[in-house]
């Protein structure tokens, strides 16, 4: 598959120099914000964070759906280090947002619909890796986790939907395709995105590649066992 050979081939060094030119453009090209000055500037950590982990279950969704469609079990890989990956954004998005949400308006957290989502999608896809992991290679588990994983991906355009749509304590800058900041804020935000993007593909071809090796070693366990 093309984006298991692209990730694979990722180095490090060009992820480490992509996160380094991130923190130049958050902390020191962008301006600070009128009203919250420089606490403001997690937000590239957190926005990029969210935008990473969705794109990341978006590749789970896709892969669950063709693994399901019997287009080999190479997808249903796909899918489970996908997952982890995205987790992982996704806790990097609940705690940045945290963070950020108890420096600027004195709470951990808030019951928003937003919060409330993006809570459950970490609880939805923290399921489906347990699900996975107790498959133990059965094809019937390995279906079943899979059809847990597209279920899942309804939450994914509820989140994207209720960004913008609806109120609670989240500034209203980005809403739909429109984002309401200033120019060098926005480039400082995607240049951000675009390196977070860069690492969670690191992330997954290494993972990838784990999981292979492990494969692998079984196989060679089980051929020479006595």
């Amino acid at each position: 598959m093309t984006l298991l050979r692209w990730s694979e081939k990722v180095p490090g060094v060009v992820v480490y120099g992509a996160l380094l030119v991130g923190l130049f453009f958050a902390f020191i090209y962008a301006p600070p914000e009128a009203y919250m000055g420089q606490v403001y500037r997690i937000m590239y950590f957190h926005i990029s964070a969210a935008w990473t982990c969705l794109a990341a279950y978006t590749v789970v969704f896709v892969a669950s759906l063709a693994y399901l469609l019997g287009k080999g079990d190479h997808w249903d890989l796909l899918a489970h280090c996908a997952a982890e990956v995205g987790l992982f954004f996704t806790s990097i998005t609940l705690i940045s947002g945290s963070i950020w949400g108890r420096a600027v308006w004195l709470v951990w957290w808030t019951w928003e619909p937003l919060l409330t989502a993006t809570l459950i999608l970490w609880l939805l896809y923290a399921g489906y890796l347990l699900i996975r992991s107790a498959a133990q290679g059965d094809p019937a588990r390995m279906r079943l986790s899979a059809v847990w994983a597209v279920l899942s991906y309804i939450d994914v355009p509820i989140i994207v939907l209720s960004v913008g749509m609806m109120q609670g304590l989240h500034p209203h800058t980005i809403e739909g395709f429109q984002i309401n900041m200033d120019p060098r804020m926005t480039l400082s935000l995607f240049i951000n995105y675009a390196a977070f993007l860069l690492l969670a593909l690191f992330l997954l071809g290494r993972r990838v590649r784990l999981e292979k090796t492990a494969e692998s070693v079984a196989r060679l366990k089980e051929r020479f066992r006595f």
